[in-house]
């Protein structure tokens, strides 16, 4: 038999899913997923899930996902939440495959032109190779598998290579296939696999003999070995590449492409003629305007693109030629990880407040860039065609929605045929007593406060509406003998971390802050949340805004708000009758079922700064060591560098991004200082 060269389905798609965890559904849960799965088997478009602060939404999920058997995707708004809900699906079906798909770039700035000042700034992007692979792995198990489980942000509605493009470039390797050698190796250098006979890497291969070995671009830790006699496959196995044990014999395996943009010559060829059209076309125009400068540059870049594009299969920025490579029409939608979904997964929106707002504003932004790129002669018009979704394309392609918050916007609540609430959490505990007060003694009422918390060895949150107000009120309170920090975007990510740090163990008792929703502040020990100026209508003081703040104090059995106001604005209105109707619900459950709030517990070396982002006291102190080292020579500062680098793709590895782009821009800091000694 030959060796197929063409996709075929994949006999592992029957695995389902079997969720692990020692709870079951409590509080409001049983009838939440309950109500979502009938949604979901009725066909409903879109469900909206209002799920409380620790009310157990991604276990929700979880649960939903085992019940109905189906592929899911899940839209987190940032990549530390996506990595935190990673980590927890992972361990809900640690025998399914659950896969992360973000942007797999630690640092990325993107080509722009600034005509006001005559400026181009080049494409420059450090690529995370680990993310890399992640996203490969993640459509490969799409392919392959039916209990898949992708975790995403918005990079999902960026564009992918086209589906049909990648599906022809896979290899069907089947054991006692007959196949050459050669065509083989040609078939991997199609598939843009490098040969490199002494170090094997993800994304190479080496030839001994009748052996190949291939390292797969989407695999971690197993390397492919194809063992010939003559044109015969006569063993194919996995092997760990370190070790070189054996890790599994197999009867068939499929390579794939080791990046989404692999092109079959064919198609390149016919893309590259496309191309060339498109230039003598724009070409025409500009001379015609006159605008002769941009016509010379536009033609010396594109020819020197098609030129790579002949010899080696891709170019740098091969990816504004997407519409070409994919045979797509002008103004067509990009291929994206949605055109690799099966039709009946599930689509889960997670804090869908931030995230659809997210999905709306990608494409406007992206448009203008690249409008300027264009109209100056550094990119054809084709390159706005290798873009984001449009939100209406985003909702024409996006299967059955779950969107996930507990404050679910306008779009959710219009659209959604049913709204499930998850109100009553599984620890009892009930959200916090709102109570309004006089704007006029604010600051002297709020020092009482604090010192009657700290007696209690409670702590307290305060937000303000102005960074020198957060400054001026934690001096007040500072010379009041209240111990007391306040934090804000000028303050670092290490400082940032120890403060909370230092929160949750004592050392102070009040914290003070602007927008403390983005700091992931959900610490147990905070029994008091102060708003200063709650009846100042805005972003800040929205109903949104205030309903989510108030939740930080949903931790602690004590929990309280008070709202700082002259007069009761319609936001707050709004959030304070939201949080009677939920603690009214919330105290009833508990009464009948005769359950006992509880705060919630968490260790005090766990610190979460943001959500999915954990610090370890060692680990913060090596990060604090090595931003006190000040080089005094070049030589000093390149081993410094050296060290930062390693340090950086370390953290980037372990989904620590935050940290690697502080750690980044430490590096260009000294870069630049010595640079220019």
């Amino acid at each position: 038999m030959i060796a197929e060269l063409k996709p075929r389905p994949n006999p592992s798609a029957a695995k389902k899913f079997k969720l692990h965890s020692p709870f079951q559904p409590a509080g409001d849960q049983p009838e939440a997923i309950a109500q979502l799965v009938e949604g979901l088997n009725c066909g409903e478009l879109h469900q909206t899930l209002l799920g409380v602060t620790g009310s157990g939404k991604t276990f929700t999920m979880a649960a939903v996902i085992e019940r109905v058997q189906r592929p899911a995707l899940i839209l987190a708004p940032n990549k530390t939440l996506a990595a935190q809900l990673y980590g927890e699906m992972k361990g809900f079906f640690p025998e399914n495959a659950v896969e992360y798909f973000v942007s797999y770039y630690d640092y990325y700035q993107p080509e722009a032109y600034l005509p006001a000042s005559d400026t181009y700034i080049e494409k420059d992007a450090a690529l995370n190779e680990h993310i890399e692979q992640m996203r490969l792995s993640a459509t490969k198990a799409l392919l392959e598998r039916r209990d898949t489980v992708i975790v995403a942000t918005v990079s999902s509605i960026y564009g992918l290579g086209e589906p049909a493009a990648y599906f022809e470039m896979v290899l069907h390797l089947r054991r006692g296939d007959l196949i050459d050698q050669r065509k083989i190796v040609r078939r991997l250098v199609e598939m843009q696999y490098t040969r490199n006979d002494v170090e094997l890497r993800r994304g190479t291969f080496r030839v001994r003999g009748e052996v190949i070995d291939v390292f797969p671009a989407e695999a971690e830790k197993e390397v492919l070995r194809i063992e010939l006699f003559d044109d015969e496959i006569e063993r194919l196995e996995l092997f760990d590449p370190l070790t070189g044990a054996l890790i599994s014999p197999l009867a068939r395996y499929t390579v794939y492409p080791k990046t989404h943009y692999v092109t079959p010559r064919a198609t390149l060829l016919a893309a590259v003629e496309a191309i060339r059209e498109e230039l003598r076309e724009r070409l025409k125009e500009l001379r015609a305007a006159g605008k002769l400068v941009e016509a010379q540059r536009l033609e010396q870049r594109t020819r020197f693109d098609l030129e790579m594009m002949l010899e080696v299969g891709y170019c740098s920025g091969i990816e504004n030629y997407s519409r070409h490579l994919s045979g797509r029409a002008p103004g067509e939608p990009p291929p994206t990880l949605f055109d690799y979904l099966p039709k009946d997964a599930i689509v889960f929106i997670d804090e869908s407040h931030v995230t659809l707002p997210q999905l709306r504003a990608m494409y406007r932004g992206d448009r203008s860039r690249k409008e300027t790129l264009v109209n100056y002669g550094f990119r054809l018009p084709s390159a706005l065609d290798n873009r984001p979704l449009r939100f209406e394309e985003f909702e024409a392609r996006a299967p059955q929605r779950i969107y996930v918050s507990a404050t679910p916007g306008p779009y959710e609540r219009a659209h959604s045929s049913r709204l499930v609430e998850q109100v009553v959490r599984p620890t009892g505990l009930v959200d916090p007593e709102v109570e309004v007060r006089p704007a006029l003694t604010q600051v002297d009422d709020l020092l009482s406060e604090i010192r009657l918390r700290a007696a209690r060895n409670e702590r307290v949150l305060v937000t303000t509406l102005t960074k020198r107000m957060a400054e001026d009120l934690t001096e007040y309170l500072n010379e009041h003998g209240v111990k007391v920090r306040y934090l804000h975007s000028d303050i670092d990510t290490v400082e940032r971390v120890e403060i909370i740090q230092d929160l949750r163990k004592g050392v102070f008792d009040a914290l003070i802050g602007i927008n403390l929703l983005r700091e992931g502040l959900d610490i147990p020990e905070v029994s008091l949340v102060a708003i200063l100026d709650a009846d100042k209508e805005g972003f800040l003081r929205s109903t949104v805004s205030l309903i989510q703040t108030i939740g930080r104090a949903a931790r602690n059995v004590h929990g309280k708000v008070i709202l700082y106001a002259d007069q009761v604005t319609a936001s707050m209105r709004q959030a304070i009758e939201e949080t009677e109707r939920r603690r009214a619900k919330q105290i009833a459950y508990n009464q009948k079922h005769g359950v006992t709030p509880k705060s919630a517990t968490r260790a005090l070396d766990d610190i979460l700064e943001v959500p999915g982002r954990s610090f370890k006291p060692a680990k913060l102190a090596e990060t604090a060591a090595g931003y006190a080292l000040s080089p005094k020579s070049p030589k000093e500062a390149a081993r410094l560098i050296k060290q930062l680098e390693e340090r950086m793709y370390r953290h980037a590895r372990d989904l620590e991004f935050e940290e690697a782009a502080r750690l980044r821009d430490e590096i260009a800091a000294l870069k630049t200082r010595f640079a220019r000694g």
